[in-house]
């Protein structure tokens, strides 16, 4: 990103600290709304640029008594007189029925408050981003403005869901290799971090020169000063993604309307949309709804199309009062973790795949709910891979042990017996950031240690050889003394149907033999007798003592 820009937005972030509006989400919210206005406002100067040009332009979203309302018109006022325009008559206009036409910016505006309730911060807000033209950077910069925003959420977002790091969502997006044509979903989508990553992943593989970024972001290749060349032969562990400009797409057009998300809370809801826009798909398909109620927010085409890449860190805590759970999901639970792998189950299409992230309950858990659910992933679709996360993964926000799921829908569904053969386990101890230390709020990077690109490394080799090779060792093995730990090994469906489908990967890890003891055996017994021996002594003399003060 342009340092100028970076410079802009820490600007505005911290004028509206000092400001008084120091929740994230909300100053993130409140800034999209703002954004958006101002890109609007250029749109139609485009359009009236065509018009002069051509004499024809698209319909206007600011027709003659509503040119007004446009951020050019009120922009340079200040004072409450511009506070109570912008947050009683703009977002009024903005989010009503006078532009059902546009019903994407409608909805996005609908029920919208402007928080910013003192004008001089207001409006020093609005002059730093009136300088920003909008129109002339492309998505990927668009994009970059964005994230840096979302940075400032940390891991944390609202009501006890979590933003799952970049490092966790890198992987997960690779592992499920996402292609243009693919209706990509989240049913949970929160601020849109996997729809984004699964565009950009695409966009790389429809660029000339995609470029590596490491995961802690493009400030901190900068702050090293070296290339990404150097910096992966110095930490061969260091992970890394792709991105592009997908200058050689066939069909943009056709990569919007293959995006779906959905999610529970208005405010996250804007957050994802404007993450869509600035990153160059404002045509996304995201909404505001509950995919495990019935009847909230969606509709029945909603509920019934299937996906073919599913990317979701769904919130585990939480019941549904069983009144209000959809009726054709596969599972009598209330909980929401069960839930939603039920909704992803049912809406992945025939060859599709799924990586989810899930706590570590849902593997062994011992109700009938928690069983049957296994049961019928293993039976009815291959899983692949069971992915075991460090425990600090969303520290300091949350301990709760998580795992990764990544599974397939069969292609030939009707096909008789169990479709998984086998699981493969993969333990990562370390994903590029110390597990237990947190320093300034954050924890440490520890690139070096990353087990993330092993885990990759592996499973392309696993998926070159169609899942016929599964790397690893034997589940239970017992391994020769010193041997080094194991990193991955795999289990049989009969093994695992034993266990009560039971998915925790420390279940079935193979373990280090102890070394045989080079000692005699009958030097070690008269050691034994002369240490009995001496205690014996010992115990005779002070008995002595005992008797002789009575």
């Amino acid at each position: 990103m342009d340092p100028e820009i970076r410079a802009k937005l820490r600007r505005i972030t911290d004028i509206l600290w000092a400001g008084g509006v120091t929740n994230p989400v909300t100053y993130i919210e409140q800034i999209s709304y703002l954004i958006y206005l101002k890109m609007l406002d250029e749109q139609e100067i485009q359009y009236e640029k065509q018009e002069r040009m051509t004499g024809q332009r698209p319909k206007s979203l600011f027709p003659k008594q509503a040119k007004r309302f446009r951020w050019q018109e009120w922009c340079n006022t200040s004072g409450d007189k511009l506070r109570d325009f912008l947050g009683n008559e703009v977002f009024k206009y903005m989010g009503s029925q006078l532009i059902k036409d546009a019903h994407k910016i409608a909805s996005f505006f609908q029920s919208a408050v402007l928080e910013i309730r003192d004008p001089a911060v207001l409006k020093e807000v609005i002059d730093e981003l009136d300088t920003i033209k909008f129109s002339e950077l492309g998505p990927d910069i668009k994009g970059d403005i964005f994230e840096y925003l979302l940075s400032h959420l940390g891991q944390a977002a609202l009501n006890g869901q979590f933003r799952t790091p970049r490092q966790i969502r890198a992987f997960m997006t690779e592992m499920v290799d996402p292609d243009l044509g693919d209706s990509i979903f989240d049913p949970a989508c929160g601020t849109g971090g996997f729809l984004i990553d699964a565009v950009d992943y695409i966009l790389a593989k429809y660029s000339e020169q995609a470029v590596e970024v490491p995961i802690y972001g493009e400030d901190w290749l900068d702050k090293k000063k070296k290339s990404i060349e150097e910096l992966k032969k110095e930490i061969p562990n260091l992970q890394t993604y792709k991105k592009g400009a997908g200058e050689i797409i066939p069909s943009w057009e056709k990569l919007e309307k293959s995006i779906f998300g959905v999610d529970v809370s208005r405010q996250i809801m804007r957050i994802a949309v404007m993450n869509a826009v600035l990153h160059g798909i404002p045509n996304a398909n995201i909404k505001r709804g509950n995919t495990l109620s019935k009847v909230q927010g969606l509709t029945e085409e909603d509920i019934n199309r299937k996906h073919k890449v599913i990317l979701s860190n769904p919130p585990f805590a939480g019941k549904l009062p069983t009144e209000s759970i959809r009726d054709d999901l596969p599972t009598n639970s209330k909980k929401s973790e069960l839930l939603f792998l039920s909704v992803m189950m049912k809406s992945l299409d025939a060859g599709g795949w799924c990586a989810v992230v899930v706590p570590e309950g849902l593997l062994f858990g011992s109700t009938t709910a928690h069983k049957d659910l296994r049961e019928k992933l293993l039976n009815e679709f291959e899983l692949r891979a069971v992915v075991s996360l460090p425990a600090g993964v969303f520290k300091p926000y949350a301990g709760v042990k998580t795992a990764v799921l990544v599974f397939r829908r069969p292609v030939n569904e009707s096909k008789k017996g169990p479709h998984t053969k086998k699981v493969w386990f993969y333990e990562v101890k370390n994903d590029g950031y110390d597990p237990d230390k947190i320093t300034g709020g954050v924890r440490p990077e520890t690139p070096e240690k990353n087990d993330i690109p092993g885990l990759l490394t592996e499973w392309q080799k696993y998926k070159a050889s169609q899942f016929k090779k599964i790397p690893g060792i034997k589940a239970r093995e017992i391994l020769e003394p010193g041997s080094d730990e194991p990193k991955c090994w795999w289990a049989e469906y009969s093994m695992i149907k034993q266990n009560d489908f039971n998915l925790a990967a420390g279940g079935y890890k193979p373990q280090i033999g102890e070394a045989i003891s080079k000692e005699n055996p009958k030097e070690l017994i008269e050691d034994t007798l002369a240490i009995e021996k001496e205690i014996t002594s010992g115990l005779k003399n002070l008995l002595n003592e005992v008797e002789a003060i009575e």
